[in-house]
Order: C-alpha cells, then structure tokens, then sequence
C-alpha cells in the first residue's frame, strides 16, 4: 500500500502566504485596461468611453437613460455624466428628450459613434482572445462564468453594506 501524502491545511485567507481576492482582481483589471488603453490611444477614446459605446450598440435602438449607462457600467453618476459630456462633444452620441420623462434624456449613438465601436471592438476581441490564450481553451468559458459570479458576489455585497455616515 502507498505511503499517504499529509497535506498541510492552508493558510488563513488573509495569510500574506495566501492569493488574494482584492489584489488580484486588481492586478488584472489594471494590467487589462492600461493594455487597452494603450492600443486604442490613437483613436482618441478611453476603455471607458469603449464601454459606453458597448453599452449603448446592445442596448434599445432608441437609446437609453443616463441612469440606465450608469448602471450598466456599474459605475456612479458623476463620472457617467462627465464621460457622456466628453462623448457628445467628441460627435459619437447624441441626447434627446425622453419622450416620458421630462427630466431625462435618451442617449443613442451618431453615426461616427458607430464606426468608432466597431473599430475599438475589434481590438478589444483581440486583446481578450490574447489574454484568454493563457488558459486551455477548453476552461476559458468556465472561467468567464466563475468570474461573472465573483463580479455579481462583490456587487450584492456592496448592495448589502450599510453606508456609513448617513
């Protein structure tokens, strides 16, 4: 009979010895946006300006609320209204009155706007097919459906933490 192998029990989950959560998201959401950035500088265009034009090529063709994008793009109004400012003078959206509601605007894409997606989607494919290279093709998938859970698990826990100073 073979010799057992005693494995030692891992180490607490803040041990230094031990991957992180928080520091490896970030490490790969930093390393994936500033490799984006960089390909994409010479159309003048931010990852995040990319993402609003994503957002706004899958959603209704007759556009969609600032809220709507800010949700979207899981990010807060503020910077929304600052990146929607900067695209509608850059001529890639353009805002028009909500039929419904008067204190909102409907947000869709001009023409340039279009062209502009689809010359930074293809980059943005090839950038996250590179990346994705490092696994077996095989896991690729499963690693974006893992991934998306981890990305709904730290939204609810944001969800579901009291504000603080309120």
């Amino acid at each position: 009979m073979p010799a057992r192998k005693h494995s030692k029990p891992a180490p607490p989950i803040d041990s230094p010895d031990r991957r992180r959560l928080p520091p490896l998201l970030r490490r790969a959401w930093y390393g994936l946006n500033q490799a984006f950035r960089r390909r994409i500088a010479h159309t003048g265009a931010t990852p995040d300006q990319f993402t609003a034009l994503r957002c706004l090529t899958e959603a209704d063709a007759k556009g969609i609320t600032q809220g709507e994008l800010t949700k979207m793009m899981s990010s807060d109004p503020n910077t929304i209204a600052s990146l929607v400012e900067r695209m509608e003078a850059a001529g890639w959206i353009e805002r028009r009155s909500h039929e419904t509601d008067r204190r909102a605007y409907r947000i869709r894409l001009k023409p340039t706007g279009q062209r502009l997606y689809r010359e930074l989607r293809q980059l943005a494919v090839d950038l996250q097919s590179g990346v994705l290279a490092i696994l077996p093709e095989a896991d690729r998938e499963d690693f974006l459906t893992h991934l998306a859970a981890v990305a709904d698990a730290c939204r609810d826990a944001a969800e579901q933490s009291p504000k603080r100073g309120k």
